[in-house]
This record gives C-alpha cells, structure tokens and sequence, in this order.
C-alpha cells in the first residue's frame, strides 16, 4: 500500500499540494526484465494527456472535465490553470490533448485540443492556443486555431491528438463523431487528419486544397477515432491509431490524400454483433490497409516511440496505451517493421490514456479514472 506524505506551499498565488510517495517502485514481469512502477501524483480527474516543459521536470496535464493542471515530478500538483476554454465535458468528450510550441521556448505557447459545444446539444473538435504566463497560473490570449465542422458529436468519437512535425506543421487527428459516412466525406472534418500552419491557416501543398468540394485542411480520410499520433523520431513521419468497432484497432502511417477506410473497409463489427452496414470487407478498392492490425481490440489510446538511451533494451520500440486490455503495449521495431509484441503492466489494472517519453528517458503514463494517476515507469534490464 502506497503511504503518501502531504505537504502543502503557496507560490505566488497559485496553490500547490504536493503528494511525495515513500514507496519503493513496484515491479511488473516482461521480456526484458522488471518492469519499475512509480506514483508520481494520484487524484487527477479523467487525466488524458501530458506534455513536458522544457525543464524536464514539470509537465502540462489535462483533465477531461476541463483543467489544465501543472505538476511537477517531485509530486507537486497545481490547482487548475486559468485562461482554458470552456469545453463540452459530456461522455468522451472534455479537455483532451496538450503539446508544446515547437518554438514554446521564446513563444511559450501551448496548444489544447477539446470538445467544444455547438447548437442542438450537438459538438466537435476544437483547437486553439494560449500563451502560458511567467508566473504558471494561466493561459493568457487564448485563441481558437481550428474548428471541426460540422458538429455532429453527441459525446463521443472526438479523436483526438495533436503532433508538429519537423517542419512545424500542425497534425490533428479527429475521430468521426460515431457518424461513420463523414469519414468519406471530404468536405467534411470528421474522420480525418488535418495539417495546418502553427496558427490554424492551411498550408498551399495539403492534397486537396483547390479541389471543389473538399476541406483544404485535409490531409488523409477515412479514419474512425483517432486517439494516438506520434511522429517516428527516426523517420519524421506521422503514425496515428484508432479505434475499431468490436475489433479491428489500427495503426495507420498516413500520407498525403489517401483514404484509410473506415467504414467501407474495416476488420470490426458492430457492438450489436451485426456486421457494419457501409464495410464491403477487410478491404475496399481504392483504401489502404492499415499498417498494423489488431482482431481483438485492446481500446487502444497514446502512443510513443522509444529513442532514449536510458534503456537500451527498449530502443526501437512503439509504446501504446490500452483502456479495455489495461495494459501496455510494447510494439518492438525492426526500422519501420513490427516485429514482436507484448502487453506490459496487465497486474496494474488500469486503463491507460496516454503515454509519453520523458526527457530523463522514463516513460509517463497517465490512468483514466476520476482518481488518475501518472506513473513514472522505467525497466531493471535482465
């Protein structure tokens, strides 16, 4: 049993409890060897992502009702930031992805991605900017950069991450609101990546910009719900994943202009056990087929790419989080092959939202719970 001591400290005025666990880490079995636990921070509200500053020792989370907090890895744990939007927090939808300025050390940036409320009860996927303040207490001179259109989002299916490339550009990955046809659509936002400039205008190379019809924003289509994206650190290219139906979880490389499925091709079926009404099979002319496929869906949510050198015997590997399968996924890399799997952590008994590489090489793992936690996890080599 973990015993937390609780200090308390007022800095400036932001208030700051800070949970300091005196537990050693607990230990997990994989094929590398023992698996390192660590709490770092518990009580956070559906957390769902996390983004370092540059210091390497405190971080930026979400909360899916609507707080943006920072804590520290010394357990600190802010009160929640001022200056975030009000977001639409119903079933899945809330505060969801945060990630830094690439330019965050002269510009202090950070953007969020969130469910954002329109008319008739209805909602979708926004994204804006604010410029965090000197003092850490706010985001000041927010602005939203990007708007799904249209709102079609009862709740659910929002996607969604966000990724700058190495050029700067801008990657969000949206889900399709559970309103599967939008996901062919292209002038429409949902079920789609989309690729913009830092400041939500669109680049004049996006595949579609020009075509009658079609959102310029648009990247690639036919994607179902889009809830992890990285970019490979030795390739600079995007990786995203989504979520099936009842089965057919998907990593997808997209690229420019291509069409990924979903729903005419698809190796799920409904929830209701019927088969989905638009699929034409596994495949479906003119698609793609993912790049990674899983029959059984893990519910699958994050995704990092392993390029430190604290643990050797992790390089090379694609880290992914799992919410039904509590469990993490370790996908081992062969250059872009997968070529072996594993499923750490399934003792924790956890749904993990979100998983991150820490600059001190640690992975960071958030736990969807209204008692989150982020767990520091590292690996005693055999």
């Amino acid at each position: 049993m973990l015993h937390p001591v609780i200090r308390t400290a007022l800095c400036g005025s932001l208030f700051v409890a800070a949970f300091v666990f005196a537990a050693e880490p607990q230990r997990y079995p994989s094929e590398q060897g023992q698996v390192l636990v660590k709490p770092i921070v518990e009580g956070l509200e559906n957390p769902w992502a996390l983004a370092f500053l540059p210091d390497g020792k405190r971080m930026l989370v979400t909360e899916r009702p609507g707080h943006l907090r920072l804590v520290g890895l010394d357990g600190s744990l802010s009160e929640p930031l001022g200056g975030v939007p009000e977001v639409f927090a119903r079933a899945q939808g809330g505060l969801l992805d945060v990630q830094l300025s690439p330019d965050f050390a002269t510009d202090r940036l950070v953007y969020l991605s969130y469910a954002e409320a329109g008319e008739q009860g209805m909602a979708g996927t926004a994204v804006g900017r604010g410029r965090l303040s000197e003092d850490l207490t706010r985001l000041e001179d927010f602005e939203v950069i990007f708007r799904q259109q249209p709102k079609l989002s009862n709740g659910i299916h929002f996607g969604s991450r966000l990724v700058f490339d190495r050029e700067g550009y801008l990657f969000i990955a949206l889900g399709e609101n559970n309103q599967r046809p939008t996901a062919q659509d292209l002038g429409k936002l949902q079920g789609k990546v989309v690729r913009l400039r830092p400041d939500g205008t669109v680049p004049r190379d996006n595949p579609f910009v020009g075509q009658q019809g079609a959102r310029p924003e648009i990247w690639s289509y036919g994607h179902r719900n889009q809830q992890g994206a990285a970019l490979n650190p030795w390739s600079g290219v995007l990786w995203t994943h989504e979520h099936g139906p009842r089965g057919g979880d998907e990593i997808n490389i997209p690229q420019a202009g291509k069409n990924y499925g979903w729903p005419l091709a698809t190796h799920g079926i409904n929830y209701s056990m019927l088969p989905i009404p638009e699929a034409r099979g596994k495949t479906a002319e003119g698609t793609e087929p993912p790049y990674h496929v899983w029959a059984k869906s893990p519910a699958i949510s994050g995704m990092a790419f392993y390029d430190a050198d604290r643990f050797p015997a992790w390089q090379h590997s694609l880290f992914i989080g799992a919410l039904v399968d509590q469990s993490l996924i370790r996908l081992q890399l062969d250059n872009d092959r997968i070529v072996g799997e594993e499923r750490l952590l399934k003792e924790l008994g956890a749904r993990i939202r979100d998983v991150r590489v820490g600059p001190d090489g640690y992975l960071y793992l958030l736990t969807d719970a209204g008692n989150g936690r982020l767990l520091q996890v590292g690996l005693q080599a055999r």
